[in-house]
């Protein structure tokens, strides 16, 4: 077959030159027929004789008998192998070569491979979310942690969120702040059969966990998965999730806390998202279903038990309570990233620790520790901390001075007074005492005895017209005696 330019030099000498056919055909060493054809069709196709291959029809079905065979027992890692395949082939007998092997495994693979739908994505209609592991680093320490990621599809709008787990509390999160983020909801949410969302997968269907299905009741959303391993059926979030690894989380971020670099991650994405985006966004926001009134509840509520140490056990960890807590049940409120027990109308929240942490506040047993000496001086480096304010520099006052133990006895005094005249004002005598010449624990004891004398009493304006006199033990006497005679 002629190339190209030898086929425009060939058309050219006989139609525009009006050289003959027959001198064009000796000049170029070519047959007439075969001017006569290019003349005729500027490409005349060639009939295609297939080759015979006797070694490939031998061949032919077992290997598709072995490829059939052995699809049904493989994982993503452990797949088929030209080479296992032909390694299989010759211990049978067969005398076949690799390159064929090869050659048909790949023909074999097109054959099945998936056909992509090019998919049109309406405004509001739906996003797409999924769990991305990313590393950031926390106080110096490097950490995977999970980021949660929301896209609009029509518009290509994003929220992230990070999280310490990749859990339900972390996912149902996720959703009341993307909606507040977005400023509605989408009318079809699509996931992967994730079990903070799915119980059961029952293919074609999925039996929701009653979280999740509270959630998509309260926000008025249909709840859309991926096939069982088809990651790309949801394919526009899996994209943008790797590409925000190389956009906003390199080089690694670093931050104090996960809350903090969450929001300083969201502001850079919406700094760098394009013009086109932004565009998008303002037609599909208003299309978007309106929020709720009352935004849902992720966290989950449960009874636990204090024990007498006052610490509370929840999912491995443990959490201190106020010491008058000690022996009773109280509410806990778990949640993504922090944990509130309330107990009456009083609350105490901790962040929420992995399983076999514990997170104690000192404070909670102030009174015990009052009349313990020795278990506060073991304890005192964390509840001076705690304390702030003047206690640190009193306890190293104190350690310098008197010695742990002297120290601990002074420490577990001046706690007394906190508990008889209230916190603040032992922090106000404490502190103008360490102002003047030192510690001088008698003259704190005096001066919060002063103040207690000098308080006045509040007294309601109904009461203010009445005259209360002050009475004596010996008037009541007096008046006992009348009274008897």
């Amino acid at each position: 077959m002629l190339g190209v330019m030898d086929i425009y030099a060939l058309r050219r000498k006989v139609l525009v030159e009006g050289q003959s056919q027959r001198s064009v055909a000796r000049e170029m060493g070519l047959a007439r027929d075969t001017v006569r054809r290019y003349l005729a069709t500027p490409t005349p196709e060639r009939q295609q004789r297939r080759r015979s291959s006797p070694v490939l029809d031998h061949v032919r079905p077992r290997l598709e008998q072995l490829l059939e065979e052995w699809s049904q027992r493989t994982t993503g890692k452990q797949r088929i192998s030209g080479r296992r395949l032909h390694r299989q082939l010759r211990e049978e007998g067969y005398e076949v070569g690799l390159t064929l092997v090869l050659a048909e495994l790949r023909e074999w693979r097109r054959r099945r491979a998936e056909v992509y739908v090019p998919l049109v994505h309406r405004p509001a209609e739906s996003a797409q979310v999924d769990f991305f592991e990313v590393a950031v680093e926390l106080a110096g320490e490097r950490r995977r942690v999970w980021l949660l990621l929301f896209r609009l599809m029509h518009s290509g709008r994003d929220f992230v969120r990070l999280y310490e787990r990749q859990d339900q509390l972390a996912f149902l999160d996720g959703h009341v702040r993307a909606f507040a983020h977005f400023g509605g909801v989408p009318r079809r949410m699509v996931y992967d059969n994730l079990s903070a969302a799915v119980r059961r997968v029952q293919f074609p269907r999925r039996q929701l966990t009653e979280r999740f299905a509270a959630l998509a009741s309260h926000y008025a959303f249909e709840p859309s998965f991926a096939r069982p391993g088809q990651g790309h059926d949801k394919g526009g979030v899996e994209s943008r999730g790797r590409g925000l690894r190389l956009q906003v989380f390199t080089p690694v971020p670093r931050g104090d806390s996960l809350e903090q670099l969450s929001e300083r991650i969201q502001a850079e994405i919406d700094r760098l998202a394009p013009e086109q985006v932004l565009q998008r966004f303002a037609r599909e926001g208003p299309l978007l279903r309106p929020l709720p009134q009352v935004a849902f509840e992720p966290r989950r509520m449960q009874r636990v038990s204090v024990n007498r140490s006052a610490m509370v056990r929840l999912e491995g960890a443990w959490y201190s309570a106020p010491e008058r807590w000690a022996a009773l049940t109280v509410t806990a409120w778990v949640g993504a990233s922090e944990v509130a027990f309330h107990c009456g109308s009083e609350q105490v929240r901790h962040p929420r620790e992995r399983f076999g942490g514990r997170r104690v506040r000192y404070r909670h047993y102030l009174g015990e520790l009052s009349r313990k000496p020795q278990a506060l001086r073991q304890v005192a480096p964390e509840l001076v901390e705690e304390l702030g304010g003047p206690y640190a520099e009193l306890w190293t006052l104190l350690e310098r001075e008197r010695g742990g133990h002297e120290a601990a006895r002074a420490l577990a005094r001046l706690l007394q007074a906190a508990a008889e005249h209230g916190e603040a004002r032992v922090r106000e005598a404490l502190e103008a005492g360490l102002a003047g010449d030192g510690f001088d624990e008698l003259a704190i004891r005096r001066s919060l005895a002063a103040v207690q004398e000098t308080d006045e009493v509040t007294v309601p304006e109904q009461l203010r017209g009445y005259r209360v006199e002050r009475a004596s033990a010996a008037a009541y006497d007096r008046l006992l005696e009348g009274a008897l005679q």
